[in-house]
């Protein structure tokens, strides 16, 4: 038997307030990148990416980096004036979310964060407020995860924001079909 290492969403609407002011408390950028994740549904590779001027205005348009799709949503109300902040000092051709070292091969500055540092980021978080299966891919499902949740009726928006042709894979991919195997389960008698 192969047993294959998969993320889940954060399930939990209360942990996911937690983890926000968790994270705002301690870095601002690190909340950002939260934030973005779970409002937006973009993979890690996208958000590291982000420069300053897509945040500027009230959407972010992106081309997706795997797929080359193009990408356009809303930045969430509830970031605005802590993003505003942020970027109060920053060029527009900055990198949104920063890493704060130099990178030792080629002396550079000013270069987005890494993948692994993200990937530190959140399992310190899951640490934190013991959750499990938690990677990069999380903040993708949590945002899909808690969309679907708040209407099912959701499921072909996030259909087309994932680029999923099969309804039961993406139910599969934000952690819904094991939720439904394990109430349909409970539910026996």
């Amino acid at each position: 038997m192969v047993y294959v290492n998969v993320v889940q969403p954060i399930r939990d609407p209360a942990v996911i307030e937690g983890v926000k002011q968790y994270l705002r408390i301690r870095s601002l950028r690190d909340y950002l990148f939260f934030c973005f994740g779970i409002y937006s549904g973009l993979r890690v590779s996208d958000l590291l990416i982000m420069k300053v001027w897509m945040v500027r205005g009230t959407h972010v348009k992106l081309i997706e980096r795997k797929n080359a799709h193009d990408k356009r949503f809303i930045i969430h109300p509830s970031i605005r004036q802590d993003l505003d902040r942020f970027i109060a000092d920053k060029d527009d051709n900055d990198f949104l979310f920063p890493s704060r070292q130099v990178k030792t091969k080629l002396r550079l500055r000013k270069h987005p964060i890494d993948r692994s540092t993200a990937y530190r980021m959140l399992n310190k978080v899951a640490k934190e407020f013991k959750l499990k299966e938690i990677g990069c891919h999380t903040l993708r499902k949590t945002w899909g995860y808690q969309l679907y949740n708040a209407d099912p009726r959701n499921l072909a928006l996030l259909m087309k924001m994932y680029g999923h042709r099969d309804p039961a894979y993406t139910l599969d991919y934000i952690g819904m079909t094991q939720d439904m195997m394990d109430a349909a389960i409970s539910r026996l008698r």
